[in-house]
């Protein structure tokens, strides 16, 4: 299972991950808010999205109990790039 080093939230609801295989990924969660009525919260709420978090095993960034997303979904959704 993919591990996460680091997450940064970016402007416009992305996020910049990085694995610990050293690959980096750009993650853009607007699609998600857009399309997942639990992840509203993030647009509707000032400065929740700011407030990503890692949870202990580094598989899941995570904003509350009801928004997250799993450590593989975002590898294989986000856009690989150059850390």
């Amino acid at each position: 299972m993919l591990k996460i080093k680091e997450v940064t939230p970016l402007e416009g609801y992305i996020l910049k991950v990085l694995f610990e295989n050293d690959e980096a990924v750009l993650y853009d969660v607007l699609e998600d808010i857009e399309s997942i009525e639990t992840f509203q919260p993030l647009k509707d709420e000032c400065g929740l999205f700011a407030q990503v978090r890692l949870d202990e095993s580094r598989t899941c960034i995570y904003w509350n109990e009801q928004i997250d997303l799993a450590a593989d979904s975002v590898y294989r959704y986000g856009e690989k790039i150059k850390k």
